[in-house]
């Protein structure tokens, strides 16, 4: 039986994330000191007992969910679980870099710099209030890529998250987005929710971001991941470095094709994905793709004691 580690996105951030981790395994603390270190800041009190605003800032949250992810994965192999355990890693957008901090394609120190330089580009590439998002619940990827052509009138409008069969996010400029939602709800979706973001991720707004990264990405080392990277943009296994990185880039603007990665690893033989980090909403994702794939979250002392007595 195959298994995954998968490794959360923006969304999942809260106040306290990681601190019981840190508090039991020395190397769990470590991870977030060395972030830290990384960014020249002290952002592990920002995690701990900073304000859910500050730390829900795309420059905060997105290197704070990494390192909360890294320091569950520092636990569990601090009790034995090694990467050998598991077919496959993936992440939700910047869940990516997680994953390939974890399967030794980027340094914890890099990956930290390259999300704090993604977070900064990507709240700069529109201004605030031009661009906006919502979740599609309740159709699937085709009526609502053809609900985002309709509505969009000349500007952008693009789905940019494919997360499960009843769930699809669509991200552009705010009043093309806006159309798209009463469209939806005209045609059958059972909500279209605007979402509380500050910035329209995963479509052709992004491609000033996507042009910082591209710059920033050249100047990082990588390695082949010791485990398959399933990326986000081709919801297929890759490993090369040059590839990898190419598609970081794409990443920006593309779409986060969830539902079709976790249909990959299913055909592949996946039957069971361990979600490294904070929160469970991949788990949910997962379930709602494939009854057939066991979920299972490691965010606290308690699961990480768990994972290791079912994976050692």
């Amino acid at each position: 039986m195959s298994r995954a580690f998968v490794f959360p996105g923006q969304g999942a951030q809260t106040i306290g994330m990681g601190k019981a981790l840190a508090d039991a395994y020395p190397q769990a603390r470590a991870v977030f000191d060395e972030v830290d270190d990384a960014l020249g800041e002290n952002l592990s009190a920002l995690i701990w007992e900073g304000e859910q605003e500050k730390l829900t800032l795309t420059e905060n949250a997105q290197p704070a969910l990494m390192a909360t992810s890294l320091a569950a994965l520092r636990a569990l192999q601090a009790e034995g679980v090694t990467l050998d355990k598991v077919d496959y890693v993936a992440g939700h957008s910047l869940g990516e870099y997680s994953a390939l901090a974890a399967a030794g394609a980027l340094s914890l120190g890099d990956t930290a710099r390259l999300l704090r330089v993604r977070g900064a580009a990507m709240q700069e590439a529109v201004p605030v209030g031009v661009g906006a998002m919502a979740a599609i619940l309740g159709l699937d990827l085709e009526a609502v890529r053809a609900i985002a052509e309709e509505a969009a009138e000349g500007e952008v409008c693009q789905a940019a998250n494919d997360n499960d069969p009843g769930q699809v996010v669509i991200s552009g400029h705010a009043g093309a987005v806006e159309r798209a939602a009463e469209l939806a709800r005209a045609r059958g979706a059972k909500r279209a929710m605007m979402l509380p973001v500050s910035a329209p991720f995963h479509c052709a707004l992004m491609a000033p971001a996507a042009e910082a990264m591209a710059a920033a990405l050249a100047e990082v080392p990588f390695n082949a991941p010791a485990v398959p990277l399933v990326a986000n943009v081709r919801a297929e296994a890759v490993s090369a470095p040059d590839e990898i990185r190419a598609l970081l880039v794409e990443q920006v603007t593309g779409a986060v094709r969830w539902r079709e990665s976790v249909g990959y690893m299913a055909a592949q033989g996946v039957r069971e994905t361990w979600e490294i980090g904070a929160g469970k909403a991949l788990s949910g994702m997962i379930r709602r793709i494939d009854r057939t794939i066991a979920v299972e979250a490691v965010g606290s002392p308690e699961d990480v004691a768990r994972a290791a007595a079912a994976l050692v």
